[in-house]
C-alpha cells in the first residue's frame, strides 16, 4: 500500500478514537502513558510558539470591560498579556511574570501569596488556595499540560492543580488553553474533568472531544 493510503487510515482511525496518531505511526490507546515531568518554562517557551501565539490572541479576545479576570501561570497564557485590549479589566494570577508584565501595561493587578515554585515560576500550595477563596472571577484562563476525554485536564505538580482547580471553582466561565500537543496526553494529577471548561486549541484532530465540551478553534483547516 502506498504511503499517502497508510497516513489517511491512521487520520480516519484516529478521528474515530479507535488509536493515537504520533509522529511516524499510531500506538494503542490501552499503552497510556502517564507523564510526571514538569518541564521548566524556558523549556516550554520554544515548543509550538506559533500555535500558543494564535490561540493567546483568540483568548485574549474573551476579556471584557469590568470582568475579573484569573490568569494562570503558563506560557501560552503569558503571550495573552501582548493582545489585551481591555484597560477596565482587573487581573489577578499566581503567575510572577505574568503580574510584572501586567503592571508594566497598567492594569490593575493582584498576585496570590504562596510558595514560590521555580521551574514553572508560578505560586502554588496551600497558602495560594486560600488566597484565592476570596475572589469570584467572571473568566478563568487555564494553562495545561495534557487533556484526555476519560482522565480530563491535568498537569504534573499537585500543588499546581491544587490552584487551578480552586480558580475553576470560582470562576463563572473557564477557558482552557490547550494547543494540539496536548490532545489526549495525561499527566499525574487531574485538576478539572473535560466538561469543566471551553477548551481554546489551534487545531481538534479528534472530533470525539466535542461530543464532551465546547471547543473553539483558532487554525481551522
Amino acid at each position: 500500500t502506498s504511503e499517502s493510503t497508510v497516513r489517511r487510515d491512521l487520520n480516519t482511525l484516529h478521528k474515530e478514537g479507535l488509536l493515537k496518531k504520533v509522529h511516524g505511526g499510531a500506538t494503542s490507546l490501552k499503552d497510556i502513558k502517564i507523564n510526571t515531568l514538569d518541564e521548566n518554562v524556558e523549556y516550554k517557551q520554544s515548543l509550538n510558539m506559533d500555535e500558543k501565539l494564535s490561540i493567546a490572541k483568540e483568548a485574549a479576545a474573551l476579556i471584557e470591560a469590568n470582568d475579573l479576570i484569573y490568569l494562570d501561570a503558563g506560557t501560552t497564557t503569558e503571550l495573552m498579556i501582548d493582545f489585551i485590549k481591555d484597560s477596565n479589566a482587573v487581573f489577578v494570577t499566581n503567575g510572577i511574570v505574568h503580574a510584572k508584565k501586567l503592571i508594566q501595561k497598567k492594569y490593575k493587578t493582584y498576585i496570590l501569596g504562596g510558595e514560590v515554585k521555580l521551574t514553572t515560576e508560578a505560586i502554588v500550595g496551600v497558602e495560594a488556595v486560600n488566597s484565592l477563596r476570596k475572589y469570584n472571577f467572571t473568566k478563568s484562563f487555564i494553562g495545561v499540560n495534557g487533556v484526555d476525554i476519560e482522565r480530563g485536564f491535568t498537569t504534573p505538580d499537585m500543588r499546581e492543580a491544587m490552584v487551578k482547580k480552586e480558580a475553576i471553582n470560582r470562576s463563572k466561565k473557564n477557558y482552557m488553553l490547550c494547543d494540539s500537543s496536548k490532545f489526549d496526553e495525561v499527566s499525574s494529577i487531574t485538576f478539572a474533568e473535560i466538561n469543566e471548561g471551553k477548551i481554546i486549541t489551534n487545531y481538534l484532530t479528534d472530533s470525539r472531544y466535542r461530543q464532551h465540551t465546547e471547543i473553539m478553534e483558532v487554525d481551522k483547516e
